[in-house]
């Protein structure tokens, strides 16, 4: 099959029995609630960016498992340069969307899954890799959507895996001659009630004795066992009882969607296992994911929206006569300096990225550029919506809906005293598209999403040689040991 169309995959979707809940409701069709069509037809765009040819050196490449031209979603990079097109996707799909690329963690997650089995097969004699690769095939001839499960519940924090409720992290329930039995829940899943499967691979470090608690497998979507339920916010009423999309921040692609997964005895074969208990494995997956995803999410996505947000304020400011005024021409450059540093430092990281491990075929990122890439990003975008929500003023919490154009009664009024150099509808539609941004999701979802700040910091100092450092000191200042 060639790379599929927006149409074919919305399809596709619409076939299968999702086994969703929203609020308390289930879903027997994406495309009938307001929230979860946003998922759709994000993802609809992404499939169709694939297909315009001012894009394709960002978004395909020539496969070398299947020899044809596949999306660089299903693609684990075989090079630098293929790491540099993937940071390229990031920004790109993020410029188009404004929301998630709901494919970004399942392609991170094929990364990390290549490059582990590889080394498992090499130095355990096992067939994960083998596995893995033919999955992978399937997944490309058919040009799938996959989303990526990583994030455990774990319950009380100060507990092990097991310590406690034993299905508050993934684990295999049961070993059986042709597959094994899953049993827990993922959370923070984007769209992935929507992509056509899930690799899973481990959330947490597991030490011996926590074997169950190491695995990595693919699951198609809405297999029998599998609940998905659905975030619910703010946010997500309002688009319910809008109604008309078009008189929201953003229309049509929304919020980012994301949902709990829910595995109660999900049966997976052999063939689709790629981790079974190895627990000394499972930690250099995660921190081979992690290291993907902090160049891809915390990087190179995150500098997509904040040109977003650069745009719509500077929109604003010459809406208001602000845009000569060198305070706020200040401020805007503040915003322009956390975009630049944190899409430097991600492609950075995917020049300098390597072979791992050696003789795998597979590339990662360099993890020092990636970590600070998405330490960066974590502080500068708060202040990139606190230097937008300054600009834009009160107005960006405290401005009326946008209905009130159609009432004969407040239309007049709301027109007269909310016009500025624009109109005020389009004054109005400006500012709450921004209100998405500053008013919404995406402080938190950026601050956590690839890991919390602290992650980073650990990681830096850990992979910081401070040894030589401390030499290079020592020599200048003319100090012997």
């Amino acid at each position: 099959m060639a790379l599929r169309t927006g149409d074919q995959y919305r399809e596709g979707q619409s076939k299968i029995k999702h086994n969703l809940y929203i609020n308390g409701n289930k879903v027997e069709n994406l495309q009938d609630n307001p929230n979860t069509k946003t998922v759709l037809d994000a993802n609809v765009k992404v499939f169709d960016l694939g297909l315009e040819s001012q894009y394709d050196e960002i978004m395909n490449v020539v496969s070398p498992l299947i020899g044809g031209k596949v999306s660089r979603n299903v693609h684990p990079s075989h090079s630098a340069k293929d790491l540099e097109m993937r940071a390229e996707m990031a920004v790109l799909t993020s410029q188009k969307l404004g929301t998630c690329n709901y494919r970004c963690p399942g392609c991170d997650a094929m990364h990390a899954t290549a490059s582990a089995t590889y080394e498992m097969d090499q130095k355990l004699n096992t067939e994960y890799h083998k596995r893995f690769i033919e999955w992978l095939k399937y997944i490309q001839k058919n040009d799938l959507a996959v989303s990526g499960g990583v994030m455990d519940v774990k319950g009380p924090r100060n507990l092990r895996p097991g310590e406690g409720d034993p299905d508050h992290y993934l684990r295999i329930a049961e070993k059986r001659p042709d597959g094994i039995v899953l049993r827990g829940a993922r959370m923070h899943q984007s769209g992935a009630y929507a992509a056509d499967e899930t690799l899973l691979v481990p959330g947490v470090s597991p030490r011996p004795g926590e074997e169950p608690y190491a695995v990595a497998c693919a699951v198609k979507n809405s297999q029998e066992g599998i609940t998905y339920i659905a975030q619910y916010n703010a946010m997500s009423a309002e688009r319910e009882f809008m109604g008309d999309n078009s008189k929201l921040g953003n229309p049509t692609y929304g919020q980012r969607e994301t949902c709990l997964i829910v595995f109660d005895n999900v049966f997976v074969p052999w063939e689709r296992v790629f981790m079974c208990g190895e627990t000394e494995y499972a930690h250099k997956i995660l921190l081979r994911f992690a290291k993907q995803h902090r160049m891809a999410c915390g990087g190179s996505c995150k500098a997509g929206f904040i040109d977003l947000i650069i745009g719509a304020t500077q929109v604003l400011t010459e809406y208001l006569g602000l845009d000569k005024a060198p305070a706020i021409r200040q401020q805007i450059t503040e915003m322009i300096k956390v975009r630049e540093i944190s899409y430097g430092l991600a492609i950075a990281a995917a020049y300098r990225g390597e072979e791992e491990p050696k003789g795998s075929g597979f590339y990662l990122p360099n993890d020092t550029f990636g970590n600070a890439a998405k330490l960066n990003t974590c502080d500068g975008f708060w202040e990139v919506m606190k230097w937008a929500g300054d600009i834009a003023g009160g107005f960006t919490v405290t401005m009326p809906s946008e209905k009130e154009l159609e009432n004969p009664v407040t239309k007049p009024l709301v027109e007269k005293y909310l016009k500025t150099n624009a109109s005020a509808k389009d004054r109005m539609r400006m500012t709450r598209f921004l209100q998405n941004w500053i008013a919404g999701l995406h402080g938190v979802g950026t601050w956590h999403g690839a890991g919390p700040r602290q992650n980073q910091m650990i990681m830096l100092y850990r992979d910081t040689d401070l040894e030589q450092k401390k030499q290079m000191a020592k020599a200048l200042a003319e100090l012997k040991d």
